[in-house]
């Protein structure tokens, strides 16, 4: 296990360094952060000033070395518009991104598995045919379209939700929080249910594939004939034997919606990560958007680590080789 685990960081070590100068290098090309930070008005000793404050005065390898050095440090840059160190600045935005990932992936587990589980174990029953109907749209619908129409029909015409903001937030531990006051809620529940749609779409399917196989395997058949009651069958010796496809993927799209929660953030005005990428690459903030892939990279190695423990969890074969490996 110690072996495994210092393999999987000394490849997240190489992606995060690949990833580093691949950005760094990408984002250098593409413009003169200079043209938009400086007011055209003024005069070329301030242009002067502006570019040597922001350190841009230099040769793209040394900027290049000074980023390095300070990624050693656990310093990710200072933000040129903000003027802020940049991973202060996107943690203080992480909050947010993070309760609407995980408010939308727990809709999409709790409504999506047991849909699944209905539409798996009764193929044929009109309502099995409706959900699975239900899961296409899910899948089709585009996530910007989707959000407007949220907005549409609860906030516009039933007027029952607030279209964006996040709302009132309370501080827990120092971090502020909007779920624990109704306001703040009021203002989750849509951006969090247009993130939910599509993952609830993709659990059913996957739940209902699973379950309609597992359910002719020889031990739940075996289950039944000794008189186990239906709950039992589906809730121990069928629910666990779909679980691990279910875990690997709700494990690889919660990095999804956190790291890529743009077009919501942006739709609902949510203020997380994914809106402050946006600002940042149109104003070429480089710290800010260097710092927040390297950030992605790392929640993603991390929910991978995360999904593989939840393997061993469900699975006790899996301890077992990886044991022997």
């Amino acid at each position: 296990m110690l072996a495994y685990l210092i393999r999987r960081l000394g490849q997240a070590f190489l992606v995060m360094a690949v990833m580093a100068t691949i950005v760094f290098f990408g984002l250098f090309a593409v413009g003169n952060p200079v043209d938009l930070l400086i007011n055209p008005e003024a005069d070329l000793a301030e242009q002067e000033e502006t570019i040597r404050r922001l350190g841009l005065d230099k040769p793209v390898h040394v900027q290049f070395g000074y980023f390095l050095a300070g990624l050693a440090q656990g310093d990710l840059g200072t933000s040129f518009v903000h003027n802020r160190p940049a991973l202060e600045l996107i943690l203080s935005r992480l909050p947010a991104t993070l309760e609407l990932a995980f408010l939308g992936i727990l809709i999409a587990v709790v409504l999506g598995i047991p849909l699944g589980m209905i539409a798996g174990l009764k193929p044929e029953a009109p309502y099995s045919k409706v959900i699975m109907a239900g899961s296409v749209v899910g899948f089709s619908t585009p996530n910007f379209w989707q959000g407007l129409m949220l907005i549409m029909l609860f906030a516009v015409f039933l007027g029952w939700l607030p279209a964006g903001g996040r709302g009132d937030t309370v501080d827990v531990l120092g971090i502020p929080v909007s779920f624990l006051t109704w306001d703040g809620l009021s203002h989750l529940i849509l951006p969090a249910l247009n993130v939910a749609i599509y993952k609830m779409s993709l659990v059913i399917r996957l739940t209902r594939a699973g379950t309609a196989e597992v359910a002719l395997q020889d031990y739940v058949k075996y289950a039944r004939a000794r008189g186990l009651s239906p709950v039992r069958v589906v809730g121990v010796h069928i629910l666990k034997n779909i679980l691990i496809p279910v875990v690997t993927v709700l494990g690889l799209e919660t990095g999804n919606v956190i790291a890529f929660a743009v077009v919501t953030e942006t739709v609902f005005s949510w203020p997380g990560i994914g809106k402050l990428l946006i600002d940042s690459i149109g104003l070429l903030d480089r710290p800010v958007v260097v710092a927040y892939l390297m950030l992605t990279v790392f929640l993603f190695v991390m929910i991978n680590l995360v999904v593989d423990i939840g393997y061993s969890l469900l699975d006790p074969r899996v301890r077992v080789k990886g044991g022997r490996s």
